[in-house]
């Protein structure tokens, strides 16, 4: 098991995974907030993390807030970044004014750890042919 040492730099509860099979580990709110109808905020978390070389963190929506129009931006952390997680947040509201509350604490977003390849990159003039080619969005008549 890979091990993610980590600092808290507020008053929040330490990360850690709900469930035995869970993907995400919680991160909290380091503060109180509201966030009005259509508005995009950076929230503390209070938490800094050392990621291993060879990985990477992801911050994600929790589905619970996702569904009362909270998302979640997702992000990437890279394995040199020491500095204070920040998740960013926009409400999304169903009726014109409907603002969100969320208390110190509160679980915001999960923060996924992933391994990642790198890869050598190597300019060429062509690319190989695949039967999809350059077609992009909708290219298979589906939604």
């Amino acid at each position: 098991m890979t091990t993610l040492r980590y600092k808290l730099l507020a008053d929040v509860p330490p990360p850690e995974y709900k469930t035995a099979g869970a993907s995400g580990i919680d991160l909290c709110a380091a503060e109180d907030f509201e966030i009005g109808p259509g508005e995009t905020m950076r929230i503390r978390t209070g938490l800094a993390i050392e990621i291993p070389a060879g990985f990477e963190a992801q911050i994600r929506p929790r589905s619970s807030l996702s569904v009362m129009g909270l998302m979640c931006h997702l992000g990437t952390i890279d394995a040199d970044y020491r500095g204070e997680l920040k998740v960013v947040l926009t409400n999304l509201p169903e009726g014109k004014d409907d603002s969100l509350s969320v208390g110190r604490g509160e679980r915001i977003a999960q923060l996924v750890i992933a391994s990642v390849e790198r890869v050598e990159l190597v300019r060429v003039e062509q690319l190989s042919e695949t039967a999809r080619g350059e077609r992009g969005f909708g290219h298979t008549g589906k939604r």
